[in-house]
């Protein structure tokens, strides 16, 4: 109900990641001077990002603002919602909700980097109800690919809002769970300000299948496979844990969890009652690795062609706690990440040229996607009824199409923004309005630097890789400035020095001239671009090129 002494203060909604990419998804609800923010995921590098581990939301509006934030609440436990927890931990408090898994799995992650102890965790359950600051959310089930996801219901004095999280429509879901129909067309009748709904299948026609439809798939393959089956997946990807157990199960194998990630998980969640693995049924990995091949399954990481995952190692012969052998089947239950495709499909390659049987999507229908699909985003809008409608999570191509649906089932045009990240939507009096725009791009994690390699480090590593450096070595008398012997010339990735003795003689010729004719000041400069321009003449390349003088 709203107050007339609230009227004049607007609703802010900031996203700060997962609008313009799949990933890293980050939202900020702002009411009368508090914030609410809605998970804090990570997301895989491009391919040009050469170097990268993960990206992360550009907070550091939430970071100067630090007193605002009353509270976190996070949907589920992918990492694409969850991976950025601890580096947002690290420089707010406040206190984060969660359901139970989720919570588990965000605990592992904060214990990782020693946070745990300084973050105030609250645990909270689908239809649940719970005030933080000046937002009322209330919590109800979504079927995703994950147990324990949850939407979320934002009431404040501005209205309501609905926050779908990641969400499908599943009516046969592993976990017999199905999303909270009934909850949605409650908050129908009780009025929707605005609609804020996953949009990363929006240009998927039909309807997502169920989940179930994979128990058929692991029906044939573990059938029909002679040797030892390896079945790669998302850590976090609890159901398929359990459709891999119970496929086991069935044909009298064991089941080995591989990896750090995916045996944490698979603990974490056995112990919480999201998993029924019988403890028979499991063995460790330096057992499995002895037992008869037709005797074994091994579950693990390395999904989207990772070149240091357990797959990845797997595809070049790397890895150290077992390698393939003759009869393997390897079945990637899962879909590449868009910008992922070339290196998963380089690895899938690879594993076949080791002689593994590889079964990917395109296959059999060994994995299903855990998102909505175009039939599903129709019946969301329908159920919820919302006066205005903004599409999340996806790139803009996901965005604009979701948007058409939204056009489609009679949401006017004026009623829906398309909004990426650091564009701030206000609502104030139940009108929508654009506000300023805030800082919203990528931070790039590189090892133990959060956010030190930027865009100029980026251009630079693309060059390196693209064309290479020489690097010009000179020792100049001290008190002439001339060169006291021949310049040394180092190549890296430019050319293969021994076949090109002819250019690397010249390019010593110019830089003698270079220094002869030049001013100490200017020596380094001039000699850069002297070399620069000289081998592109020659070679139509443009290599980095360094100048180190020293003195003697």
């Amino acid at each position: 109900m709203k107050s007339k002494n609230f009227d004049d203060i607007p609703l802010r909604i900031i996203p700060l990641g997962g609008l313009g990419e799949v990933g890293k998804n980050m939202m900020v609800y702002e009411y009368n001077g508090q914030m609410l923010i809605v998970d804090a995921g990570l997301m895989f590098p491009e391919n040009d990002m050469l170097g990268i581990d993960y990206i992360i939301p550009d907070f550091e509006y939430v970071v100067n603002n630090r007193d605002k934030v009353c509270g976190v609440v996070i949907t589920h436990g992918h990492e694409d919602h969850t991976g950025a927890v601890p580096h947002l931990m690290e420089q707010i408090s406040a206190p984060i909700y969660a359901t139970p898994l989720t919570r588990g799995l965000l605990e592992a992650k904060l214990s990782r980097g020693g946070l745990l102890n300084r973050v105030q965790m609250c645990t909270v359950e689908a239809n649940e109800e719970v005030e933080i600051g000046p937002f009322k959310v209330e919590f109800f089930h979504v079927c995703h690919s994950i147990p324990d996801g949850v939407g979320l219901a934002i009431t404040t004095p501005a209205g309501m809002v609905i926050h779908t999280g990641d969400y499908k429509f599943d009516h046969t879901p592993v976990d017999n769970w199905p999303t909270d129909y009934a909850k949605l067309a409650e908050f129908s009748r009780r009025g929707v300000l605005a609609l804020l709904a996953d949009s990363t299948n929006a240009d998927r026609a039909g309807w997502t299948p169920s989940e179930r439809v994979i128990d058929s798939a692991f029906d044939d393959v573990f059938r029909e496979s002679p040797g030892r089956i390896i079945v790669a997946s998302f850590a976090s990807l609890i159901s398929r844990m359990q459709q891999v157990a119970n496929a086991a199960e069935r044909y009298n194998r064991k089941l080995s969890f591989v990896g750090t990630s995916m045996v944490d998980n698979a603990r974490i969640a056995r112990r919480l009652g999201y998993l029924d693995i019988p403890d028979e049924l499991l063995v460790p990995v330096d057992q499995a690795v002895k037992m008869k091949p037709r005797d074994i399954v091994l579950m693990s990481t390395g999904t989207q062609g990772e070149p240091t995952s357990i797959m990845g190692r797997l595809s070049m012969g790397t890895n150290r706690q077992f390698d393939l052998i003759t009869g393997d089947t390897i079945v990637l239950s899962s879909h590449p990440i868009p910008g992922n495709e070339e290196s998963v499909y380089r690895t899938i390659n690879r594993l076949f040229r080791r002689g593994a049987n590889v079964i990917y999507e395109r296959l059999a229908p060994v994995h299903v996607s855990g998102h909505a699909s175009q039939e599903e985003m129709k019946l969301l809008i329908h159920l919820v009824r919302p006066k205005y409608f903004i599409p999340i999570h996806g790139e803009l191509r996901h965005l604009r199409q979701h948007v058409r649906i939204a056009h489609q089932l009679g949401i006017p045009e004026e009623n829906t923004a398309v909004i990426e990240n650091g564009m701030v939507l206000e609502f104030t009096n139940c009108e929508m309005r654009m506000g300023e725009r805030i800082p919203g791009g990528y931070v790039f994690v590189d090892g133990s630097s959060v956010g030190e390699v930027g865009p100029s480090v980026m251009r630079e590593r693309e060059i390196l890789a693209q064309d290479g450096f020489v690097l010009v070595n000179l020792t100049l008398d001290r008190q002439s400035c001339r060169l006291r012997n021949e310049p040394e010339i180092i190549t890296r990735g430019f050319i293969h020095e021994p076949d090109a003795e002819d250019l690397l003689a010249h390019t010593r010729q110019l830089v003698a001239e270079t220094v002869n004719c030049t001013s100490n000041g200017k020596m380094r400069s001039d000699l850069e671009q002297s070399v620069k321009s000289f081998l592109y003449t020659k070679t139509k390349r443009r290599p980095m090129v360094f100048v180190s003088i020293s003195q003697a």
